[in-house]
C-alpha cells in the first residue's frame, strides 16, 4: 500500500519493525514500546505468539492494524475534527485520556485467557490499566474510527460512525481466530456529531456484563474484557427531560471478529462510492465468509443468502431467551450475524410481545414482538446497498432469497421452543403447543424465564396432578389461567410421544438450555447502583453467575436472581442515553 505522506512521516518516527517487516505503526512516545526482536528463540515467530504473556508481556503482544491499513484507502485529514468524510473506511484517530483518576472495575478471566492469549495477571499492571482506558496504544498498531451510515427508527439518518469507539487492533490468537480489540468511551472521533466521544459507568457496567451473559447463553456476540471508569464528570440527560446531571466516565475494552455492520455497506451505496464498497465486500468475504470463493461471480449473492438466514437464526436466538436489543437500526445489525452495541437492551420478565425495554422508542418500533419484522426490514436495505452491485439476475435472486427469511425464522423459532419444551422430533400440533403456552403466559404475565426454568424442574407426575410446589412460583402464576389444566393434557401427550425418553432425562436436556439466571434490568440496576458507590461486588457477582446461567448456583439464590422480581422493578426505564 501506497501510504499518505502525513502518516508515511508519522510512521517514520517509530521504535522498530513489525514482524511481517512494515514498519512499527505508532512512535514509541505515544505507546507502549516492545522490544526490538531478534533471533532470541524465546521470541514469537511472526503472526504466532506465545500461549500466555504475563504480567511483563504485554508490550511484546503482536497487536497491529496492518491487515484494515493495507486493504482499504485512510481517511486523507489527520486533525480530529466532527466532518463528513468520504472516500474511506477508516480514519486513524487517537483515544482520548481521562484527565483523572482511573481504576479497574472488572476483567473477563476468559477473554484475556482464552482470546488475547494473555495471563490475568497482566491486569495488575500499569501497563494493561494504561492500555485499556486509552492512556497508551501498543506500538504496532494504529487506532482507527469506522465510518458507517444507517436507518435509524425506519429513516436514513446519513453519516453515522464510531463517534465514542476505537479500534485499536487486531489481534490474531494461538487458535487462529482473528479479534478486532475496540475500546468504547474512549473521546470524539470525526464521526461523534454532537456527541462527547463518552460513555459513562451505567451503560458500561451494562454492556459488559450483558455481552458476556449472552456469550454463556449461546448467543452470537461481541464479547468484553475489561471495564474501567474514571472521576472524569461527563453530563447526561439520561431520559431526555431536561435532568441534565454528572455521571463518571468508563470505557470498555471490547471483542468482535468484525464491527462491519449493514450501515458499513449502506454509507458506500448511497455516496456512489461503488468500487469502495465493492473492495470492502470482498475484504469481508475474503476474511470472515471462507465458505464462499473468491473467484465465484456469485459470491456477492452467496453473502446476502448467508446473512440472511444467520440474521434470522440469530434473532430466533434472541426470542428463546427473552432478548430485546432495544436499538435495531441498521447501523447495529452486524454482517457476521452477532450481537452488538448493546445499550438500552433487556430481558423481558412476563411474557409480553409489547415489551419495549428503551424508553426513547416512543413508536415501541423495537417491542420485542417485532424484532423479526425489523429484521427483514434491516435486511432489505442491505439489499438495496447491494443492488449496485449485482445484475439483474442476481438481484431477481437475491429478491427471492429475501421472501425466504420468514419461513426460515419461523422454522428457527419453532426448533428452538421445542427444545426449550423438552420435545423430541417433529410433531404437526408443536407450533399450536407452543402458541398455546405464550398466549397463556401473556394473559397470566408469568415470568418467561422461569415458566420455561420451571418447565424444566417440575416433574411430569406433578403436571399431571396438577400439584405446583411453591418453589414454582412462575407455573403458580400460569396455573391461574383457566385453560392451564388443557395446555398440560396437550404437553404430557406429546411428550409421551418422545421416543426412548424418561422423565429424568427430558428434565436433564431442558435444563441445559432454559437458563436459570439471566440479566434482568433490576440485578443490573442494583449492580450500577453500588458502582456509582465504588462498590462493585455486585458487578463481580454478576459476573460470575452468569458464567454458568443454567446451573443452580448457592450465591445466585441467596441474592435473589431466581425469585419473583422485586415490586421496584417494574418501574425501571431505560435509554438512548449512555
Amino acid at each position: 500500500m501506497r501510504w499518505p505522506p502525513w502518516l508515511a512521516a508519522w510512521l517514520a518516527c517509530a521504535c522498530g519493525a513489525c514482524a511481517a517487516g512494515r514498519p512499527a505503526a505508532l512512535c514509541a512516545s505515544r505507546g507502549l514500546c516492545p522490544a526490538p526482536r531478534g533471533t532470541n528463540a524465546s521470541q514469537p515467530a511472526p503472526g504466532h505468539c506465545l500461549r500466555r504473556r504475563g504480567a511483563a508481556g504485554l508490550c511484546a503482544w503482536p497487536l497491529a492494524s496492518d491487515s484494515l491499513l493495507d486493504s482499504f484507502p485512510i481517511d486523507g485529514i489527520q486533525e480530529n475534527y466532527v466532518r463528513n468524510v468520504r472516500n474511506c473506511i477508516f480514519s486513524i484517530v487517537y483515544p482520548t485520556p481521562f484527565k483523572s483518576r482511573v481504576r479497574l472495575v472488572v476483567v473477563s478471566k476468559e477473554v484475556l485467557e482464552n482470546i488475547l492469549d494473555l495471563d490475568i495477571s497482566v491486569k495488575e499492571t500499569s501497563d494493561f490499566l494504561q492500555f485499556v482506558s486509552g492512556g497508551n496504544v501498543i506500538v504496532g498498531s494504529v487506532p482507527l474510527a469506522h465510518r458507517y451510515g444507517g436507518h435509524q427508527f425506519g429513516s436514513w439518518a446519513g453519516q453515522l460512525g464510531d463517534g465514542r469507539a476505537h479500534l485499536i487492533g487486531v489481534y490474531t490468537n494461538r487458535h487462529g481466530e482473528r479479534w478486532e480489540l475496540q475500546l468504547k468511551g474512549s473521546g470524539r472521533t470525526p464521526y461523534s456529531r454532537n456527541g462527547d466521544g463518552r460513555a459513562v459507568l451505567r451503560s458500561s457496567v451494562r454492556e459488559f456484563l450483558c455481552s458476556e451473559a449472552m456469550h454463556y447463553l449461546g448467543i452470537p456476540t461481541s464479547r468484553a474484557a475489561s471495564l474501567v471508569v474514571s472521576d472524569d464528570d461527563v453530563w447526561r440527560d439520561q431520559f431526555y427531560n431536561g435532568n441534565i446531571k454528572t455521571e463518571r466516565g468508563a470505557i470498555v475494552l471490547r471483542l468482535a471478529k468484525s464491527w462491519f455492520r449493514i450501515g458499513s455497506l449502506e454509507i458506500l451505496a448511497h455516496s456512489g462510492e461503488l468500487d469502495l464498497q465493492r473492495r470492502l465486500l470482498d475484504f469481508i468475504i475474503q476474511e470472515h465468509f471462507p465458505s464462499i470463493a473468491m473467484n465465484d461471480s456469485d459470491r456477492y449473492l452467496e453473502f446476502f443468502s448467508t446473512v440472511v438466514s444467520e440474521t434470522a437464526d440469530l434473532i430466533a436466538l434472541w426470542m428463546s431467551v427473552g432478548f430485546a436489543h432495544g436499538v435495531c437500526n441498521t447501523d447495529n445489525f452486524s454482517l457476521l450475524s452477532i450481537t452488538i452495541d448493546y445499550g438500552p437492551f433487556g430481558f423481558m420478565d412476563s411474557y409480553d410481545p409489547n415489551f419495549v425495554p428503551n424508553t426513547s422508542d416512543d413508536e415501541r418500533r423495537y417491542k420485542i414482538g417485532n424484532q423479526a419484522n425489523v429484521g427483514l426490514f434491516n435486511l432489505s436495505k442491505l439489499l438495496q446497498a447491494l443492488n449496485p452491485l449485482l445484475d439483474p439476475r442476481q438481484k431477481q435472486l437475491a429478491s427471492q432469497i429475501l421472501e425466504g427469511y420468514g419461513e426460515h425464522y419461523y422454522s428457527r423459532f419453532t426448533e428452538l421452543f421445542r427444545t426449550k419444551l423438552g420435545l423430541l422430533g417433529e410433531n404437526k400440533n408443536d407450533n399450536y403447543l407452543i402458541a398455546f403456552l405464550l398466549k397463556l403466559m401473556e394473559d397470566t404475565k408469568a415470568d418467561f424465564t422461569m415458566t420455561f426454568r420451571q418447565l424444566s424442574e417440575i416433574t411430569e407426575d406433578q403436571l399431571k396432578e396438577l400439584c405446583i410446589p411453591e418453589e414454582f412460583w412462575a407455573l403458580q402464576d400460569l396455573g391461574k389461567h383457566k385453560l392451564f389444566s388443557e395446555w398440560v393434557t396437550m404437553y404430557l401427550l406429546r411428550l409421551n410421544r418422545n421416543k426412548g425418553d424418561s422423565d429424568t432425562k427430558r428434565r436433564t436436556r431442558m435444563t441445559t438450555v432454559n437458563p436459570r439466571y439471566i440479566l434482568r434490568n433490576w440485578m443490573a440496576e442494583s449492580a450500577v447502583q453500588k458502582a456509582d458507590l465504588n462498590d462493585f461486588s455486585e458487578v463481580h457477582l454478576l459476573q460470575q453467575v452468569l458464567q454458568h446461567p443454567f446451573q443452580r448456583q448457592q450465591a445466585a439464590e441467596k441474592a435473589g436472581y431466581s425469585l419473583r422480581p422485586p415490586a421496584w422493578a417494574k418501574d425501571l426505564k431505560v435509554s438512548c442515553s449512555s
